[in-house]
């Protein structure tokens, strides 16, 4: 941040962080105890303090741009975006925090004078702003001054349940409004999860929820009743029979897959223990990664990825096309793996220039990010800068804040030293690509390799062991190896 001078408060906050960070432990249990509850007020309070900010930088943005003559309805554009950056959040994150502040400080003062004390935790508000930000202005005031002797009393599974009753009590009109709305807004989706798994998830009316996984428990305890089930237990057959009638496959582990699995040659074809990565979820053990592909039974299309030795990184393509497309955009994906925002974990929607192509901005690798549709559009607003290239991505914010992110490089064998090359060695090896690629077909990667006269000749000494291996030998060849 560029700034004249720090405001005071700003550095007595920055005093209070030091003091908090090198604080010696307590001297007794009480005292162990005592310093807990005074911190959890302190961050309550700070929670407040950074609602009442939060809106305090919304009011201010929006004013400036009614002076500067933006219409009403494209004031405050961005701001949940920077609020995002500012808290080390994703976009959609920020989003939220924006309307929170908004609803806590205009709508719920009881509430927001809770949290502001410490009695309440930020947890609890956000409950109460949770379950009632579907009622109109005037009736969330008084769900809000009639809560206000519960809110420290209660739980906060509790005290949403009480506010949501109270809410309906209040408006059943507006709440039944509300739940045919949340009908509309049904839906699937996938996270990632710890141990290699994924969360698939569905928003449903609780009817039809209910009946689905009544269902799964009655057919699941049918084939343990039979012996159908073998030593899995009841759990386990449901998540099965999820995904065999979803799916129409006759086993839950056959699953038809295209893989864009990021795997160096050592891991994939050796003992490597390089984890692989699936673009979007994240990380694979390496023999994880070997037996799924060696042991699927359903048809597994494995896609060849090019890295550089030197420093682990996609090699560049380039386009003369206003649009990413075709494989171009495909590296892209797998490049970034999820938005290339600072702290933004969504999923990847836009392949975006990072200089727009009317600013003279290419369709090529130096200029690209991947970008979910709520940052891409963040971008194009007044006062943001986005300065893009393969090992990183720049923001600037209409306020003059910067923020970085670097792309961490698909190859783990990749030396770390290479980061913080002179830029002599940087130059080297820029002007060593250049030369490598420089018959490379713009669209579509690295230059054909020349065909050899036999499938028994060895690879082109610039052809990877995986490039060499991917084809109609891979499964094969990969049993033959988790075997041996």
């Amino acid at each position: 941040m560029e700034a004249e001078a720090v405001p005071e408060v700003i550095t007595e906050i920055h005093r209070w962080h030091e003091l908090l960070s090198d604080l010696p432990p307590a001297l007794s249990e009480v005292e162990a105890i005592d310093r807990i509850t005074a911190l959890e007020e302190l961050t309550a309070a700070a929670a407040a303090a950074q609602a009442r900010e939060t809106l305090t930088f919304d009011m201010r943005r929006r004013n400036s741009e009614a002076e500067d003559g933006v219409a009403s309805r494209k004031q405050g554009r961005g701001v949940g975006a920077e609020i995002a950056l500012a808290r080390k959040v994703s976009r959609a994150r920020g989003s939220a925090l924006l309307k929170f502040s908004r609803s806590l400080l205009i709508d719920l003062p009881h509430t927001y004078s809770a949290l502001k004390v410490g009695s309440i935790s930020e947890e609890k508000a956000r409950a109460v702003a949770k379950e009632t930000d579907w009622l109109p202005r005037d009736k969330r005031r008084q769900v809000d001054e009639r809560m206000a002797g519960r809110l420290a009393e209660v739980g906060v599974g509790r005290l949403g349940n009480e506010v949501r009753a109270l809410a309906q009590q209040i408006d059943q009109k507006a709440a039944v409004e509300h739940l045919e709305k949340c009908t509309e807004e049904r839906a699937v989706s996938v996270r990632p999860a710890p141990g290699n798994m994924a969360y698939l998830s569905a928003l449903l009316p609780m009817p039809q929820a209910v009946a689905v996984y009544a269902n799964l428990k009655k057919s699941a305890a049918s084939l343990i009743g039979t012996g159908e089930a073998g030593r899995r237990s009841q759990p386990q057959v449901m998540a099965d029979l999820l995904v065999e009638r979803t799916t129409g496959q006759e086993c839950a582990a056959a699953v038809p897959t295209e893989i864009h699995l990021v795997m160096n040659d050592g891991s994939l074809v050796g003992p490597g223990d390089a984890p692989a990565w699936l673009p979007g979820f994240g990380p694979l053990p390496a023999g994880a990664a070997r037996t799924f592909v060696a042991e699927n039974e359903a048809t597994v299309f494995l896609r060849r990825l090019y890295t550089r030795p030197d420093d682990g990184q996609l090699v560049r393509v380039d386009s003369r096309r206003r649009e990413f497309s075709g494989l171009l955009r495909r590296m892209i994906v797998i490049r970034d793996d999820v938005c290339r925002s600072p702290w933004c974990d969504a999923q990847i929607k836009h392949a975006d220039h990072a200089t727009a192509f009317a600013a003279g901005g290419g369709t090529e690798w130096d200029n690209s990010s991947g970008l979910c549709a709520a940052c891409n559009f963040a971008k194009e607003l007044n006062g943001w800068t986005h300065i893009s290239d393969p090992e990183k991505l720049v923001v600037k914010t209409p306020t003059g804040h910067r923020y970085e992110t670097r792309t961490k490089p698909l190859d783990s064998r990749a030396s770390n030293g290479h980061a913080d090359d002179d830029g002599a060695d940087r130059e080297a090896d820029a002007a060593k690509r250049q030369r490598r690629f420089q018959e490379a077909d713009p669209a579509h990667g690295p230059p054909a390799r020349r065909q050899r006269p036999t499938d028994r000749s060895l690879p082109d000494r610039g052809t990877s062991v995986v490039e060499y291996l991917f084809g109609t030998r891979i499964r094969a060849f990969l049993s033959a190896n988790s075997a041996r």
